[in-house]
């Protein structure tokens, strides 16, 4: 019987302004759905200092709500809690495609375009692995990237693309799924960005949600590689966006008028 868990979680972001804020939008994909090895029990997203304008599914099938700031707020916290069946399936989403073509995640993206630090890892893996199947491929790949980009907070940011992170050899979760995501575009093979949860060994506390990658195989379809861990997703990771990179799959985008400075805390805590 595969190893299942129920898994509790609450995420709580603050946003504070130095100024009032006159207008500002914000998109949530913070809500996960049911899809292979995952059941959402119960969830619910809460915001003081806006209202939810509308909710709807984009074209990977993300949940989207759309925050309305009130005018003049100065805070605005998100709360979003629920609990979460995951079920270990060695990483294996299966040929579930949502509203997306394939072809869509070959393309390259601004986050995701090779260079030649990609271009090499990618050959070099063309040359010594030509006989694997794809899925020790991808294994092989995964290794590879953790070796050369080591796991390191602070030396990256949301802007950064793979082959930036590639080139300075230090990166986060992030770093990772689009370096990985990059290279196997380079091989041929769709692959698209994981945001979500970790429950971590020893430690409730977060501040920060996971990300990770999936990719197309011809025999399991879609397969997740959590790059800066060294394994492929078990029944303690929770699914919440996808897309081609983290800009569709980000779990907070917006835009704002003015010019004051914005702070950002994030409280997570991520429990059986």
């Amino acid at each position: 019987m595969a190893d299942s868990k129920t898994l509790s979680i609450r995420h709580v972001t603050t946003y504070s302004y130095d100024e009032p804020v006159s207008y500002a939008l914000q998109q949530l994909r913070l809500t996960p759905r049911a899809t292979a090895g995952q059941v959402v029990r119960d969830w619910s997203c809460t915001i003081r200092g806006g209202t939810k304008q509308l909710s709807f599914t984009d074209s990977y099938r993300n949940m989207v709500e759309l925050v309305l700031l009130a005018d003049g707020v100065t805070e605005v916290e998100i709360e979003c809690a629920g609990v979460v069946d995951v079920e270990d399936r060695n990483g294996v989403v299966g040929k579930l495609r949502g509203f997306a073509p394939l072809w869509l995640y070959l393309e390259e993206t601004a986050l995701t375009a090779a260079g030649n630090n990609i271009g090499q890892l990618v050959a070099r893996l063309k040359q010594n692995c030509a006989d694997m199947d794809e899925v020790s491929l991808l294994h092989v790949l995964s290794a590879e990237i953790l070796g050369l980009v080591k796991y390191e907070i602070g030396q990256t940011d949301a802007s950064t693309t793979a082959e930036g992170a590639m080139t300075v050899g230090h990166g986060v979760c992030q770093d990772h799924a689009h370096i990985m995501i990059s290279a196997a575009r380079q091989l041929g093979m769709p692959a698209r960005y994981v945001s979500g949860y970790l429950l971590m060994d020893g430690q409730t506390q977060q501040d920060a949600s996971h990300a990770w990658c999936e990719v197309w195989t011809k025999g399991l379809g879609w397969i997740g590689f959590d790059v800066s861990n060294g394994i492929c997703p078990d029944a303690r990771y929770v699914r919440v966006g996808v897309g081609r990179d983290y800009a569709d799959a980000a779990p907070i985008r917006g835009l704002r008028q003015g010019n004051g400075a914005e702070n950002l805390h994030v409280s997570l805590q991520v429990q059986q």
